[in-house]
């Protein structure tokens, strides 16, 4: 690692953002998402694990609707069987060649729940950030001490993985803030 730049650093934690992400796309707002479908497993095709997107079409027609049209109909009771045992909590319709499911209202309670909950994970991801900063500046103390890296190209990658952090760490507050602003919408 040099002042020159730092690939590795900025590539862990746009992962780690990127991961927080995926994990608030499945955390159900008073909209319907098909990102709400991302972990849903179907034993399909001989009791293989099969994602519910790679056998079916997810859409949101309304803003409080998701269907689900399987490419074989035959697998609708196998897919309502993997929605009923999700931790979704929502009741599957079909009526032979589309399943339908309707997010109903979420309480007060419920909301205030899920704040909670986004923002744990928010200060989890930004923890996951910090250690990647104290991780790449103790690689820089290394090659310090080994003097293939100078004092002032070390304190200058030191303000650099700062500035990396900081807009990671910004990046994360405006994610949780976009989210809460959504969970909290009626």
């Amino acid at each position: 690692m040099t002042a020159s730049g730092h690939p590795e650093t900025r590539q862990k934690m746009e992962q780690a953002v990127e991961h927080f992400g995926q994990q608030l796309g499945a955390i159900r707002t008073g909209r319907a998402s098909v990102a709400l479908l991302d972990g849903i497993l179907v034993e399909a095709y001989g009791g293989t694990p099969q994602p519910l997107k790679q056998i079916a079409s997810l859409a949101t027609p309304e803003s409080r609707l998701l269907t689900i049209q399987p490419w074989d109909p035959s697998l609708i009771p196998a897919i309502e069987k993997a929605l009923s045992g999700s931790s979704l909590g929502l009741t599957p319709n079909n009526d032979g060649t589309i399943i339908r499911l309707a997010l109903p209202q979420l309480t007060e309670e419920r909301r205030k729940e899920l704040v909670k909950v986004i923002k744990k994970m928010g200060e989890e991801t930004k923890v996951v950030i910090r250690n990647i900063r104290r991780d790449a500046n103790e690689l820089l103390k290394t090659q310090q001490k080994d003097k293939s890296l100078s004092d002032d190209l070390a304190r200058s990658a030191q303000q650099e993985i700062q500035k990396l952090t900081d807009h990671y760490i910004l990046k994360i507050d405006d994610t949780v803030k976009k989210k809460e602003k959504d969970v909290l919408e009626f």
